[in-house]
Formats: structure tokens, C-alpha cells, sequence
């Protein structure tokens, strides 16, 4: 386990000491987000992404550990295994170097070499390969017997068991590793006859790179034109160069012997060698690919996770339309469907008196303090039909994305919520939720459909959810959530609960009304001590009778809170509610064994702003009122929009047309920018500059260059 630590340490460039602790608090059963808030003395201060990136490494090694002894088990069954072997099997813990080492004794199929070896021909392999034998087409004589029908026959059954060893030979292919690393070049072609139906990927229809420049998003994309059957893709060195390489290790006489190996190195290179290390090379960019592609995406949702809440306000929610009308439904200040129905202000039917009267009548009647509007068909329309009302208060308007809104209304988190109402209503009352509270309401739809993703599809599938898993998590606890109000859907999010004691602690709040604190939550069946010990911390409950329910100071530390206020002469809510009393606190006075200045500093900071949201404050925005299609653009024009995804090419911003446009890397800043979240997030409000209208492909080039930002 002490060789463990040394590599990941090496990995992370954190101290042994602290992935020791970590490691120890995981295997526990404790949570990234507990051990990160609530163990700073045992990690150091780890933060979340350090704490992962232990895991991931520690996880890494084990996989390698395992399949270090399925090699050794295998080799010894065969009655190979030296001292030396497996003692160089021991020390590797590189995953390529383990598999080359193995490649000799790997099981395998029936191959050339195999049937050569078969036939008796592995002495005349060995007799070519010393390259001393002057007279050959004698020597092959010996061995025209049984299935060898001539000296060529011969000849050739020795070249391939040849090419077979010139194939696993560790050099070689680390060799020829080199070459592929230095000079390898991607290659992509359209597949005869499929030129119309590829004609999205027709950036890549003759397409060449060398690969170690080529983009992530450019990789994912030509693997997507190939898995689609569209695109016929190569990776490939420079070949002449790599069989010389290769000569030079195994011919050494210029001889009839010589010459036989050298045809037995090209063979070996071309039918064997270069198609394996092609494969490896493939396989190798697609994963890191995959892993940038992750890493976006997962930066990408945790912004919009943390996006600015409205709070709890009565919102009236506005699911626009054309010929289907827009569909309205009004929430109280927790988000609960009190009334819906449809409006018609647009063509074809026009109803628009109608729709202004219904409008003004929900308002009044429902106190509504905000509208949202979804952000899809017929949003400009209806925020302009919306802003041109008079009302009989003063109204905040907000245009919300709609993405992934139709995939929760057709789902059964939303069937189970709203079992009466169709899709619609579901749809109208989710654009409402996200304006009020963006976490709460996204953690219910899967994250591949949130949209924010760059070819989610097209990677790792496992990794891609376990990162995205850990993304929501993170946000979830970071934020903390209302005991009393936060859906079973919510709370499986919480350090240490899960999908059943989630909606255990549901069914427990329905039966017995709201909680009142959080030693309550030890009532609900199967909430254990542990389960109590991660979650707790992470609960809000804000009528409580103790203060410290309601803020991210763990119940572990309630007693170091109570003796500060009994020090201090005063009742704990005293304690929070006089910055004058916590400003005479000596914290140093209050360390112990366990507790040092970390957790005492977090205590101090929640009692300064007890259940603060850390998210900010959310702010209004307004789309230019003259453009309303991409036929509105022209060159020049300086636009607000809202940046709606990110990759790591540019970003996409929302101008308030169908149409998103892109800011390329090279257009966000007057310097060199490698990440556009240097410059950007999601939901950022920015001004941008019209480059370039491409009408025939619906694409629009923005520029943040020389635009002030507001």
C-alpha cells in the first residue's frame, strides 16, 4: 500500500500523508463531499477535485494490480514463468509495458506462425534468424515433408513465424510507438457513394493531420463519421521509415538469410505490427478525447447547477408556442402547481385580446412576483407579447432554457409528481422550477440531456456518468438543501443517502409533517449512524428550534458552538445574530486532538452567514428587441447574449434567435486564450459582434474582441 501512495503522490503531486487519510476516510465509506467540507484536518484542506483525483489514480492501480496477476497466473500455468520475468511483471505498472511484456505467452488463436510451428518449421525460422547459413534453398530441403510442398513453402512458414516474433518483440513495438508519437498522421475519406448522406461531415470528407494536433472535437467528430459508416478513417507513421527501424534491429547479415528476414520485417511490420499499434493509437486519442470532452462537459454542468436561483417566488411559467398556444401554469413560492392553462396571442389563431386578459387575470389573482419563458418556438414572440402587458405590479421577465424540459416531462420522476397533467403542463412547470431554483429541478433529468455536453454520445458512456454522478453531487452538497421541502429526487444526491433512504426520509416527512431537527432524521427507518454522520451536515432545516439546523455547521460541532456561546455569556442564536460577540472569540482556544483551526475557521465563517446560497445573485436580461430570426443579422452589429454551451473550441451564445452563434477561441480576448472558461461560463450575460453569416448552413460567427463587456 506505501508503493501506492509514493505513485499516486507522484501522480498528484499531493503529500502520502494526505492520500493515507483519504484513502482511509473512502475506504470508511465516507463521501468526496463530506471528507472535503468536514475533514480538512485528516486531507489537508483537499478540495473535491483533489480528493477525485485520488480515488481515479487509486482506482487506476488496482485495475492494474488485478491484471498483473491474471498475466503472472497465465504464464505460470504454462510453466513459463521465470524469476526474472515475474519479477519484471512485479515492478511494471504501466498498463502498455504489462501487455508487452505478455504478448509471448498470450493464448491465442490459430495464427500463421502457429499452423508455420505446426509443421516443424520453427528451426529453419531460428536458422534464418542467426543469418549464418550460406546455402538456404539446402537447408529449406530438409523441411519440404507432410503439408510443406516445396522450399518456398518452407521459406514462407519460416517468415512467418519471423514476422510473429518481429511483432512481439518489446523494442520493436515501442520502436515503432515512437514513430506513431512523433510523425503519425490522421487520415479521413468519405466512404464511395455515402456523399450526400455524410454531407455533415464534409469538413472531413479528404482530411489529413498530423495527430498529435488533432483537437479533441475534431477526433470525436471523424469517429463519429466512422462509426456511422460514412467515413473511412487512418492513423499511419511514415511506413519506409519505421521497416528500416526495424531492419536495423533484426538484419544483420547481407545475405540469402538477411533478405528472408528483411521480407519477414515488412510483413510482420505491415500485416501484424502497424495494425496493432494503430489500434493501440486509436484507442489511446479517443480516450483522451473522451477525457476532454468529459472535463468540458462536467465544468460545463456544474455551471449551470450553480446557476442564480430566483428563490422562492410565485412564478407563472410560460410554455410558448405558435399553433398549440402557450401553455401557462402558475407556482406558489415552493415551486407547487396551483393553476394552468392555454393562451393563443399568435398566429394562426390570434387571440390576442383574449391572451392579454388571461395574462392579467393569473397575475392578480395568483400574486405572481415573476414570469419565465421557455426559450424555445415562439420565445421572442411571447417575451414581447409578455413585456407589452400592463400589470398591476411591478414584474420581473426571464427567458429560461428549455433543454432537457421535454425529457422530464415525458418521464416518470414527472409522471409520479404530476399523474393528472399531460406533458405540457409538466414542460411549463419546469421552465418555472429552473427559474426559481436551477439545481433543484435539473438534477431530475438525466445530464446528457441538459445540453451542454461536446459529442456526449460519442464517449465513454461509464466514465461520462460517473463524472457527471459526482458533478451533480458535488453541486448538490455544496449548495445544501431544505430538509423540509427538497423532493426524494433531491435528497438521493446528499452525501450518504441514496435513492431508498431519500424517499424514505420523503415518506417519513409525509406521514409526520415537516422536521424540526436534525436528530429527528435519525427516526427514518434504515438511517443509520453513518448514513447520519455524512448527511447531516448537508441538510437545512430553516424554522428550527436550533439555529445551527439550518446552517453547514455539522451537528459533530455543536458542542464546540455551544461553548464559544457559554464563553461568551449568550444563547447560540445570540452568538450568530452579534458579529460583535464572534469578533471577541479566540478560536485557538477551541482546537483539540481533531478539531483545528480548518474546521473552527468554516464554523466561524457559517455563524458570520448562517445557511448562506452560495450561488450568485440572479440577474435580469433583455435580447436586442430588432433581431428576431438570423435573417435580422448583418455584419457589425454588437448584440447581448447568453452563453449557452461551452467546448473547448469556443462558445455558443444565445443572441435570441433559433440559431446559436459561436465564438471561436480566437475571438474571445485580444490574447492568447487556451480555455474559453478563462473568459466564459454558462449563463454568462456577454455583448458580441456579428463576423459572419453562413445562411445556407445556419451558422453565425460572433466575436467578444473589442466588445465592452457590461
Amino acid at each position: 500500500m506505501d508503493l501506492f501512495y509514493k505513485m499516486i503522490s507522484a501522480a498528484t503531486n499531493i503529500r502520502t500523508s494526505q492520500i493515507e487519510n483519504t484513502l482511509k476516510l473512502l475506504n470508511e465509506g465516507a463521501t468526496i463531499p463530506f471528507i472535503s467540507r468536514y475533514r480538512k484536518e485528516a486531507t489537508g484542506g483537499l478540495d473535491e477535485v483533489q480528493i477525485e483525483q485520488i480515488k481515479n489514480q487509486y482506482d487506476k492501480l488496482c485495475e492494474i494490480s488485478k491484471r498483473k496477476e491474471t498475466i503472472l497466473n497465465t504464464i505460470e500455468e504454462q510453466g513459463k514463468l521465470t524469476a526474472e520475468l515475474k519479477k519484471r511483471i512485479d515492478a511494471s505498472w504501466d498498463l502498455t509495458e504489462l501487455e508487452d511484456i505478455y504478448l509471448p505467452y498470450k493464448p491465442k488463436r490459430k495464427t500463421r506462425a502457429e499452423m508455420a510451428r505446426q509443421k516443424g518449421l520453427e528451426p529453419l525460422a531460428m536458422t534464418i534468424m542467426m543469418q549464418r547459413e550460406n546455402n538456404l534453398m539446402a537447408k529449406a530441403s530438409a523441411f519440404v515433408k507432410g503439408e510443406v510442398k516445396d522450399e518456398d513453402d518452407a521459406l514462407k512458414g519460416a517468415r512467418d513465424i519471423i514476422a510473429e516474433q518481429v511483432n512481439e518483440d518489446e523494442r520493436t513495438r515501442n520502436a515503432v510507438r515512437n514513430q506513431f508519437g512523433r510523425q503519425a498522421i490522421i487520415s479521413s475519406k468519405v466512404v464511395k457513394g455515402k456523399e450526400e448522406e455524410a454531407v455533415k461531415y464534409r469538413d472531413y470528407f479528404d482530411f489529413s493531420e498530423p495527430l498529435k494536433r488533432c483537437t479533441s472535437h475534431r477526433l470525436l467528430a471523424i469517429r463519429r463519421g466512422e462509426a456511422e459508416g460514412l467515413l473511412k478513417v487512418s492513423i499511419t507513421p511514415d511506413d519506409e521509415e519505421c521497416i528500416e527501424r526495424i531492419e536495423r534491429f533484426f538484419v544483420r547479415a547481407n545475405n540469402e538469410c538477411g533478405r528472408q528476414v528483411a521480407m519477414a520485417v515488412e510483413d510482420g511490420y505491415k500485416r501484424l505490427l502497424k495494425p496493432s499499434i494503430e489500434t493501440e493509437f486509436a484507442s489511446l486519442t479517443k480516450e483522451k478525447a473522451d477525457e476532454e470532452a468529459i472535463r468540458v462537459f462536467a465544468e460545463n454542468l456544474r455551471q449551470l447547477l450553480l446557476a442564480s436561483p430566483l428563490g422562492q417566488k410565485r412564478v407563472l411559467a410560460i410554455d410558448p408556442g405558435f399553433r398549440t398556444g402557450c401553455k401557462m401554469v402558475c407556482l406558489d413560492a415552493q415551486g407547487n402547481l396551483i393553476h394552468n392553462e392555454n393562451i393563443y396571442p399568435h398566429p394562426p389563431v390570434d387571440k390576442v385580446k383574449e391572451a392579454s386578459a388571461k395574462l392579467r387575470k393569473m397575475v392578480e389573482a395568483y400574486q405572481i412576483e415573476a414570469i419565465a419563458i421557455g426559450n424555445g418556438t415562439a420565445s421572442r414572440e411571447t417575451e414581447y407579447f409578455v413585456t407589452n402587458q400592463s400589470f398591476d405590479r411591478e414584474l420581473q421577465v426571464f427567458v429560461v432554457s428549455e433543454q432537457g424540459a421535454s425529457i422530464y416531462s415525458a418521464s416518470k420522476i414527472a409522471r409520479d409528481e404530476f399523474p393528472e397533467y399531460d406533458v405540457t403542463v409538466r414542460g411549463a412547470v419546469s421552465i418555472g422550477r429552473r427559474l426559481m431554483d436551477p439545481l433543484a429541478e435539473l438534477v431530475k433529468i438525466d445530464a446528457k440531456s441538459i445540453g451542454v455536453g461536446q459529442y456526449q454520445h460519442d464517449v465513454d458512456q461509464p466514465k461520462l456518468k460517473k463524472s457527471l454522478d459526482q458533478t451533480v453531487e458535488n453541486c448538490v452538497n455544496l449548495v445544501g438543501v431544505n430538509l423540509n421541502t427538497a423532493s426524494s429526487h433531491l435528497l438521493t444526491y446528499i452525501s450518504g443517502l441514496g435513492p431508498q433512504l431519500a424517499q424514505n426520509i420523503v415518506n417519513y416527512r409525509a406521514e409526520h409533517g415537516a422536521f424540526g431537527s436534525r436528530k429527528e432524521i435519525l427516526k427514518v427507518p434504515r438511517m443509520g449512524a453513518k448514513a447520519f454522520e455524512q448527511c447531516a451536515g448537508f441538510l437545512r432545516i430553516p424554522q428550527a428550534g436550533n439555529p445551527l439546523d439550518n446552517t453547514a455547521v455539522h451537528p459533530e460541532s455543536y458542542g464546540i458552538v455551544e461553548q464559544m456561546a457559554k464563553d461568551m455569556k449568550c444563547s447560540v442564536s445570540e452568538l450568530i445574530a452579534n458579529k460583535e460577540l464572534r469578533g471577541k472569540i479566540d478560536i485557538n482556544k477551541y482546537t483539540t486532538a481533531t478539531v483545528g483551526l480548518p474546521t473552527l475557521q468554516d464554523i466561524m465563517q457559517e455563524l458570520d452567514k448562517p445557511g448562506r446560497d452560495p450561488r450568485q445573485a440572479i440577474k435580469q436580461f433583455e435580447f436586442d428587441k430588432n433581431v428576431r430570426t438570423i435573417n435580422d443579422l448583418h455584419e457589425g452589429m454588437v448584440l447581448p447574449g447568453i452563453v449557452g454551451n461551452i467546448t473547448n473550441f469556443g462558445a455558443f451564445v444565445d443572441i435570441g434567435i433559433k440559431e446559436n452563434g459561436l465564438v471561436h477561441l480566437s475571438q474571445m480576448a485580444n490574447r492568447f486564450i487556451s480555455d474559453p472558461t478563462e473568459v466564459v461560463s454558462i449563463h454568462q450575460q456577454v455583448m458580441v459582434k456579428v463576423m459572419s453569416v453562413d445562411m445556407e448552413r445556419k451558422r453565425i460567427q460572433l466575436s467578444m474582441k473589442d466588445v465592452a463587456q457590461g
